[in-house]
């Protein structure tokens, strides 16, 4: 018996993997969902199943258990931010990019309440991510640390670690953008405001003068 072209193997497996993506997908966007409209104790296996038209032992095999799938949201969602910075274009001027990420995080992260309140705000009591988790979800927020490593090579802001910026504007970030969520804030120039204030800690003393 011969083995399959390697062609028709590479297109089915490719298909397999498809199909598997697209039901990891779907059974992630149900149970936050789930986990928004009736909190941590509605996050069922069994509902989640029967929303997305599979069985449990799919969602077993997928994620493990019920913590398992609750570590894939909180990397679901940090993915989902990432692709959204990463739509951002690119700017010549690094400055300039890193300016424009800042609004961007706050429209990806309001874009997500269910993610956000998971990665953000124990909407499972208890659940605490894996080193290897908040590792991963940091990463990707790795753009910020390029971009403002690029800011100091141009003389931008001063000689530092760019993390040490990085997680300082996130700070920052998050703060306003928690803030705002609970109610507390209905200026969106607030968070402008707190973040612009971050970076200007870390100035260099460069002329930045105005943007095109």
């Amino acid at each position: 018996m011969t083995s399959a072209p390697l062609g028709l193997q590479g297109a089915y497996l490719l298909g397999e993997r498809a199909t598997h993506d697209e039901l990891r997908s779907r059974l992630l966007d149900v149970a936050i969902k789930m986990l928004s409209s009736d909190g941590p104790e509605g996050l069922s296996m069994r509902r989640i199943a029967a929303e997305a038209g599979c069985s449990t032992t799919v969602i077993y095999t997928m994620f493990g258990n019920r913590e398992g799938l609750a570590e894939a949201l909180y990397l679901e969602g940090f993915e989902r931010i990432r692709k959204h910075l990463e739509s951002v274009p690119p700017r010549h001027d690094p400055f300039e990019y890193l300016t424009a990420l800042g609004p961007a995080y706050r429209a990806a992260c309001l874009a997500e309440p269910g993610y956000f309140s998971l990665m953000f705000e124990r909407a499972i009591p208890g659940f605490e991510p894996s080193e290897r988790a908040r590792t991963l979800a940091r990463a990707a927020l790795n753009i910020f640390d390029r971009v403002i490593a690029d800011c100091i090579s141009a003389g931008y802001l001063i000689p530092t670690q760019p993390r040490k910026i990085a997680d300082a504007l996130w700070a920052a970030a998050q703060g306003a953008i928690s803030l705002e969520r609970a109610g507390h804030l209905r200026d969106d120039r607030v968070y402008e405001a707190v973040t612009t204030a971050t970076i200007c800690c870390y100035l260099a003393g460069r002329d930045i003068g105005p943007r095109r």
